[in-house]
């Protein structure tokens, strides 16, 4: 039986959202700029998952979901930017915004978890 990743899940799900809102804003809204940095970060998170579950190493896996974090942060700015501008509406913020909120805090969670620390050769 295949083991529950929940931040894998999410982050997966949540790009769905991502592709289905970037389809949306280009489709009806014409907005073509700013929703394609909302395609690009909001589905790397996921994909930055995903490559952390393949890393060759503990520094590895924490670079990649830290990647994952920063994107997720940047994911953010862009789904309060495209609401503060009029091309998402408070019902598509209020369920995207969520959802990149509860994925960052476990993101961060993680690398709270698995940070590397440093040696003492490295001071």
């Amino acid at each position: 039986m295949e083991k529950k990743n929940v931040i894998q899940d999410k982050s997966f799900e949540f790009a769905v959202q991502i592709v289905e809102s970037y389809q949306f804003l280009a489709a009806t809204k014409r907005e073509f700029v700013l929703s394609k940095q909302l395609l690009r970060s909001g589905t790397s998170i996921g994909a930055n998952v995903s490559e952390a579950e393949g890393a060759i190493s503990k520094a590895d896996f924490s670079n990649k979901i830290s990647i994952a974090y920063k994107e997720c942060l940047e994911t953010k700015y862009w789904i309060k930017l495209l609401n503060r501008t009029g091309f998402l509406d408070k019902k598509d913020h209020s369920k995207l915004y969520p959802d990149a909120d509860e994925i960052g805090k476990i993101l961060f969670a993680i690398l709270r978890t698995t940070r590397i620390k440093p040696s003492h050769n490295d001071q």
